[in-house]
């Protein structure tokens, strides 16, 4: 009978929501006292089953645009393969600042609105942050895997609503378990990085356990999220691993793995570089000028590959259109492409995906003890803003987390 119960509340305060949007009155029938058992087991009050502390943006610029609200209306779900997850901690990444400036937002929109049926601004209020640990709520009706109750992580794809909020709606196949062996507030620093990693070294480097041993690698940018992450990674499928960073951050990176460590402030890094023997693979989280000769240090026509994750997709995309900002966007990579074949390399881009499936396989890397969350500095909810300031100065060693409050 309660169980029941429950199940009527959650229609009953989904009912309610519909009314409040609409500004239909919803009364009668039992309703709140529905709502109440619903929000007694989904640990909010009664008055929060409407709206749920977030923090927003209202336009793109500086720091100064970040606004927190009580308001923000509790995310539904729409599809059939969705989950609504209680936010216990999130993370910031450069992205989330280049997105508080309006980086991509031309691309973002149109992966939103495709058919531009809204107008312009329609975002607005944006959440930002990608990570999510925390409980799972309650599932759409296709969604089988998982349950309430049941704890997991995510990386939230850049054009939905993101995590510095109370709750989050990701789908299935974005969502994993979230390994045993850590906390939520661990938890939440890998997930974006993690699968940024996974996608330049394993789906675009073509690289995994079995044919990694005693292949060279080389990670410029190596002591940030998604450096730290990839000298783990590349240990632990038995890779040797050359870390560009600065002499600050050499502990950082030796206690991870790293073979050898190269300070990027002494001296010319490329004649240091050149020092060594060849690399089969190089990840490249910083670009610009490093693209220049970095591609010259991998072995020729040996099968090695340049991997860049500083792309010019979304710049384009803003700054041309999206019909023109594509067609350069693929004449860059298709030039570059052809001209580092010919001298016996591979030249690509990759880019963050999410996946479940790639969750998992890190999720048992995790629990086997092989990979270890590097976090910097954790903020309290309230401290977002400090939490972005500290993110764009750089100079990070690991991720920045924000604790986000588990109210019962």
């Amino acid at each position: 009978m309660l169980l029941k119960a429950h199940a009527l509340g959650r229609k009953a305060c989904r009912s309610l929501l519909h009314c409040q949007r609409s500004g239909v009155a919803c009364v009668g029938k039992g309703t709140v006292w529905l709502q109440w058992l619903t929000c007694r087991d989904f640990h909010v009050s009664c008055q929060r089953c409407i709206t749920m502390p977030s923090w927003v943006i209202d336009r793109y610029g500086k720091n100064d645009v970040l606004r927190f609200t009580n308001d923000m209306m509790l995310p539904i779900i729409h599809l059939p393969n969705e989950v609504i997850i209680k936010v216990h901690a999130a993370s910031l990444n450069p992205i989330d600042v280049n997105m508080r400036s309006g980086y991509g937002a031309s691309a973002l929109r149109m992966k939103r609105d495709p058919l531009h049926i809204k107008t312009s601004g329609s975002e607005f209020p944006l959440t930002l942050g990608r990570d999510v640990s925390g409980r799972v709520m309650e599932c759409g009706l296709n969604v089988s895997y998982f349950k309430p109750g049941d704890e997991v992580w995510a990386a939230i794809p850049p054009w939905k609503q993101g995590t510095l909020s109370e709750f989050v709606v990701a789908s299935g196949n974005e969502i994993s378990r979230k390994p045993r062996s850590l906390s939520h507030t661990e938890a939440a620093s890998l997930p974006y990085v993690g699968l940024t990693a996974w996608s330049a070294i394993r789906q675009v480097g073509g690289l995994k356990e079995g044919n990694c041993s005693n292949k060279r690698i080389l990670i410029f940018g190596a002591s940030g999220g998604v450096g730290t992450f990839a000298i783990q990674l590349m240990k632990a499928w038995g890779a040797h691993v050359t870390a560009v960073c600065s002499q600050d951050a050499s502990k950082l990176v030796q206690r991870l793995g790293a073979d050898d460590v190269v300070d990027y402030k002494s001296g010319n890094v490329e004649e240091q570089l050149k020092a060594l023997p060849p690399f089969d693979f190089i990840l490249d989280n910083i670009g610009g000028s490093t693209e220049e000769w970095a591609p010259g240090l991998l072995k020729k026509w040996s099968g090695a590959t340049y991997v860049s994750l500083v792309t010019p997709f979304l710049v384009n995309v803003d700054r041309l259109g999206v019909a023109d900002g594509m067609l350069q966007t693929g004449m860059t990579i298709g030039t570059k492409a052809v001209k580092h074949l010919c001298k016996g390399i591979h030249y690509r881009w990759a880019f963050f995906a999410p996946s479940g499936p790639y969750l998992d396989e890190i999720a048992s890397l995790v629990d086997a003890g092989k990979i270890h969350p590097v976090i910097d500095q954790v903020f309290s909810f309230a401290d977002v803003p400090k939490a972005f300031q500290k993110v764009e100065e750089g100079h990070a060693r690991g991720k920045t987390v924000i604790n986000v409050p588990n109210k019962k």
